[in-house]
């Protein structure tokens, strides 16, 4: 049974070591996006003090869309933080005549919080290590690896999440491996640094997967949770706890047509409701995010303040119809199901946003870890198949292959 262990960890984590390395090492960048974007684009984030007061962001958003018909403001902060921009997510428009969306080289801009002027505009995600592009690349290599989009399927999402269920198994597989001798479990929390060289690069990867195994299997699960969230998680946790559905599974996909006509209720309208249903139910946090998905006809809004960012698992949201103003459904941290409760805690836990600033520095140890077992495997994989290259194969032995390698390191294997 430990034999094929072996082998499945082996082949398992060589398949995985690449594309691991890559998610951690991004994964350690892009747990402080805000912040090394706005230090690296100074001018897309920040302005100037100004006298007077800001505009309100649905007037902006009025304004852009006035100015750029070609397209609609899809996710719209209701407020900049002091001294920086009013960065905005826009869309194109469809073509009623033909139903494809109009052609359009960005979908991002930085406005100005007083007078609505762009002061710069990408296309986020964009393969590109330009100042203004590194910061959204790594973060779309983290989670598709830039594997193409056909068919109508996300390959890379799926892919990196078909990954994410390898090392969700391996992760117990590894924990297995690791204490071969339980009375001498002691070993395999060790780190044996004055022996150097292939010594403790084995007791980097055993040692060190042991001490963050917990963590690393969080990482893994929730992994999947954010690229099979659909395919696998949901229905995982179904079997468990039934989750509430959302206001999308319950509406049909509108036509091209339908999508390319602006919503019946305005924003401002859509503002002010959910302001008056947030004091209703005595939300400390006023709305602070408005979004709207035309394929579906929904408002959603998001109550926080924004530049303030609290732990937890992320602020209340409640859904508007676009044509009639109704709440039709919600998102309220705390409330629902087990299962509900289960599905919201993946991403604060796999970013870290969970405990704060202090979960967020354990996410980036977490992925220079995830990066250091990944290396550490290939190099013992790497040297043990020097050491049977360097034995005649008629006498070689088991026993004579881990010598070769590091008797002391293989001790306990």
């Amino acid at each position: 049974m430990r034999k094929l262990l072996v082998h499945l960890h082996r082949w398992a984590g060589l398949f995985m070591a690449v594309f691991l390395a890559v998610a951690g090492l991004t994964g350690s960048v892009i747990a402080w996006e805000h912040e090394l974007d706005r230090w690296l684009n100074p001018t897309f984030h920040r302005v100037a003090p100004f006298a007077g007061d800001a505009l309100p962001a649905t007037e902006i958003a009025r304004r852009v869309e006035a100015a750029h018909p070609l397209l609609r403001v899809s996710y719209l902060p209701l407020a900049a933080p002091p001294g920086q921009t009013l960065v905005v997510m826009v869309e194109p428009r469809l073509d009623p005549a033909t139903g494809q969306p109009y052609p359009l080289d960005f979908d991002q801009m930085a406005l100005h919080p007083a007078t609505a002027v762009v002061q710069g505009t990408r296309l986020w995600g964009r393969a590109s290590l330009a100042r203004e592009d590194i910061v959204p690349f790594l973060y779309k290599l983290h989670y598709t690896l830039f594997l193409p989009r056909a068919w109508g399927v996300d390959w890379g999402v799926w892919f990196l999440g078909a990954v994410a269920l390898l090392w969700t198994l391996d992760c117990f597989i590894a924990l297995w491996l690791s204490f071969p001798r339980w009375a001498a479990w002691r070993k395999s929390l060790a780190f044996r640094w004055s022996r150097g060289g292939q010594v403790i690069n084995f007791d980097l990867h055993r040692s060190g997967g042991v001490w963050t195994w917990a963590l690393m299997l969080v990482l893994a699960v929730t992994s999947v949770a954010m690229n099979l969230h659909d395919e696998v998680m949901e229905p995982v946790v179904n079997l468990f706890s039934r989750t509430s559905p959302s206001p999308f599974d319950e509406r049909p996909r509108r036509s091209a047509l339908e999508q390319a006509q602006p919503a019946t209720v305005a924003r401002e309208a859509v503002v002010e409701a959910a302001r008056a249903e947030g004091l209703r139910r005595g939300w400390p946090d006023p709305p602070g995010f408005l979004s709207y998905r035309a394929a579906f006809g929904l408002y959603g809004v998001d109550f926080y303040v924004p530049g303030i960012s609290r732990p937890g698992l992320g602020p209340p949201r409640l859904y508007f119809d676009g044509d009639t103003g109704a709440l039709v459904g919600q998102r309220v941290p705390g409330e629902g199901s087990a299962g509900d409760l289960f599905m919201r805690l993946q991403f604060p836990l796999h970013s870290g946003r969970i405990a704060g600033v202090p979960g967020r520095v354990v996410v980036t140890l977490l992925g220079v870890a995830v990066t250091v077992l990944s290396v550490t495997g290939v190099v013992l994989w790497l040297t043990r198949r020097s050491a049977r290259r360097r034995l005649p194969t008629a006498t070689a032995s088991p026993g004579q292959v881990g010598a070769a390698y590091a008797r002391s390191a293989a001790e306990g294997r």
